[in-house]
């Protein structure tokens, strides 16, 4: 595009005064093809927000304050958070960077942008940042990684954090000893079974993903009523999955198992476990984020109060995280 010259003169782009807007070259106008994808990226987000109870709590009240969050985020950003949701957490996602502080869009209740876009895509009641926790593989739950004026908003970056409960029989109580892998807790379903390694328990705060160097920090077990099936499985890295179906999965995949003799209790207890959990060794002890579509239920001896008879069973809704191993619980 040709500009016209520009005259020197007052108010005409000489020394005597700046330039007006006619008189400089035009900036172009941003091309309606990238303003039409990026309308379309915010409509499928939209198109994927959660269902609530109540029309106070609704979606929609969060509309003004998602869009303008939306705005916020740069084109990458936004595919990034499309991918995320339309997956609903099945395939890794990087984070989703948010500038610090609450967005403004006219809502009753200014949200931080990771519990907005956590309430609007996986959890209408959440109420508070303490709800949540950042999974170990997201960068802006790690200490001196990201930007200090943006933070990750990506929903499935994050957890619940599972409350201990009182839970009613049959299953509040499972008896210690080593007999407990040949008698699971719950009939009919599977049990995995973690055994940690070391003889020490302090916390580790240089975990990472990358390989730990000192070998293997637990072994997975995976039994089918009374039986084991398959061999034990060494954890070497700070995570490790365990599912039956995941896009792109990688770690202790359960469909890869030998299936002879399976009753029908245990076909259909297997087809519930989908993507599984996450087991993860981090800062101060060993966490279990439930992935799948249904409850899991965790037993471990630093659940219950010291000196508790028997150990608790720890029901872990999906969506949900628990510490399943705490260092400092232990001798």
């Amino acid at each position: 595009m040709l500009c016209p010259p520009v005259s020197a003169g007052t108010g005409q782009g000489g020394h005597g005064g700046e330039p007006t807007r006619g008189d400089a070259c035009p900036r172009p106008a941003a091309d309606p093809m990238f303003r039409s994808r990026r309308a379309g990226l915010v409509r499928r987000l939209w198109r994927q927000r959660c269902a609530a109870a109540g029309p106070e709590d609704g979606p929609g009240a969060l509309k003004p304050a998602a869009h303008a969050l939306f705005k916020k985020l740069k084109d990458e950003e936004l595919e990034l958070l499309v991918q995320a949701v339309e997956s609903r957490g099945a395939c890794e996602s990087g984070c989703v960077w948010a500038p610090r502080g609450e967005p403004r869009g006219g809502a009753k209740q200014a949200l931080p942008p990771q519990v907005l876009l956590c309430r609007l895509y996986r959890w209408p009641d959440l109420r508070q940042p303490h709800e949540l926790k950042h999974l170990c593989y997201c960068a802006g739950g790690r200490a001196g990684c990201g930007d200090a004026a943006a933070l990750c908003c990506n929903p499935h970056h994050f957890s619940r954090l599972a409350a201990p409960e009182t839970p009613p029989p049959p299953y509040s109580k499972v008896s210690c000893g080593p007999s407990w892998p040949d008698e699971p807790p719950f009939p009919g379903t599977q049990l995995l079974e973690f055994s940690y390694n070391g003889g020490h328990w302090r916390a580790d705060t240089s975990l990472s993903r990358s390989t730990i160097k000192d070998g293997y920090w637990c072994k997975l077990a995976y039994w089918e009523h009374r039986t084991r099936v398959g061999r034990l499985y060494a954890v070497h890295e700070a995570s490790v999955n365990v599912f039956c179906e995941l896009p792109r999965g990688s770690g202790f995949c359960l469909g890869q198992l030998p299936a002879a003799h399976r009753s029908r209790a245990v076909r259909r207890a297997r087809g519930k476990i989908g993507r599984g959990l996450l087991l993860s060794r981090e800062p101060g002890g060993v966490w279990a984020y439930n992935r799948s579509e249904h409850p899991i239920f965790v037993s471990s001896p630093t659940l219950g109060p010291p000196g508790a008879h028997g150990l608790p069973v720890l029901k872990v809704l999906p969506g949900y995280s628990a510490k399943v191993f705490d260092y400092e619980r232990v001798g």
